[in-house]
């Protein structure tokens, strides 16, 4: 199989050439992407590196680190890679663990493999605290609005996937941005590929991150709510109806049943300076107790529905009888 490596390029013009130089002989093209770059890491890479896989891309405007990843995989795709690793150029991420990430795919494991940082303790006290909690926050979340309740780390970009998965996603659709990751979770659902974590460790230098917490949070948690939305319609009601379908709905509607039979007492009960009746005070109690019991079956369908089989062996042997 032929591996590809894309490093998206923008300030790292300090680390790159060195993260390059240890990309192992096991990759057959590297793709290093100018994010309209302020410091020409580009041309940088263009002059001093001499490695012969190297292919520098360019993209006119800055579209993050998303629109540069994305930019790399249309130029694998167009070139016959076979899997596409997607490393950082900032050196936080080790070029020597690339084997891991290809092997399962390459053992037909599964579609798409992604770092966790979170796998082992000990690697945990090189991460700076507020990164820590900020992945903690906002993993929870993220597993919901993408489907796969398996994995952890969900931001992290250290990642690798099979070509025969980027061609059925909808790659102008992607987020470009910081949203890039876990927007990608959430395509790979909608088409049934098979996630796996691979363990890694992170290495936290000089470098300085562009991510500015308070400003990108808000995008986060707005974007993973549209996801969240858009996956339970297009999950348990356009692609499929089960009894997950009907959990859900009971859930909501007691919910909402208890909420306005119970609070509309309470207000009568308070106006008129009366106690509510021990029936009146079971009738609003008795439809939260079903309703968190359909939620509750409903969320341990849908940890139960995460994709499985790995749809790549598929679709290659589709192409095969194709050709």
């Amino acid at each position: 199989m032929k591996i590809a490596v894309a490093i998206p390029c923008y300030k790292v013009k300090k680390h790159v050439l060195n993260v390059i130089s240890r990309i192992p002989a096991i990759v057959d093209r590297i793709y290093a992407v100018d994010d309209a770059c302020p410091e020409s890491s580009g041309k940088w890479i263009e002059e001093h590196g001499n490695d012969p896989r190297l292919v520098v891309l360019y993209n006119d405007e800055n579209q993050g680190v998303g629109g540069a990843v994305l930019k790399a995989y249309k130029e694998a795709l167009a070139d016959g890679m076979d899997i596409i690793v997607k490393v950082d150029g900032d050196g936080q991420m080790a070029p020597e663990l690339i084997p891991l990430f290809i092997k399962p795919i390459m053992n037909s494991q599964c579609d798409y493999t992604k770092g966790n940082r979170f796998f082992r303790l000990e690697s945990l006290e090189s991460m700076p605290r507020v990164r820590l909690l900020g992945n903690a926050a906002l993993s929870f979340i993220t597993k919901a609005s993408c489907g796969y309740w398996n994995i952890m780390d969900p931001t992290n970009g250290y990642t690798a996937i099979h070509s025969a998965i980027l061609r059925e996603l909808p790659l102008e659709k992607i987020s470009k941005r910081y949203f890039f990751e876990t927007d990608m979770l959430f395509r790979l659902n909608t088409v049934r590929a098979v996630v796996r974590d691979v363990p890694m460790d992170s290495l936290y230098e000089d470098e300085k991150s562009n991510l500015h917490i308070k400003t990108v949070l808000p995008e986060f948690i707005k974007n993973n709510m549209k996801r969240l939305v858009k996956r339970y319609g297009y999950s348990y009601w356009l692609r499929d109806f089960n009894i997950a379908s009907i959990y859900s709905v009971l859930g909501a509607l007691l919910l909402c049943i208890s909420a306005i039979f119970g609070g509309y007492h309470w207000l009568i009960g308070n106006l008129n300076n009366e106690l509510n009746s021990s029936g009146t005070v079971m009738l609003a109690a008795l439809p939260v107790i079903i309703g968190f019991q359909f939620l509750i079956a409903f969320l341990q369908f849908d940890m139960a529905n995460v994709p499985s089989e790995p749809l790549a062996p598929q679709l290659d042997s589709e192409i095969a009888e194709k050709n």
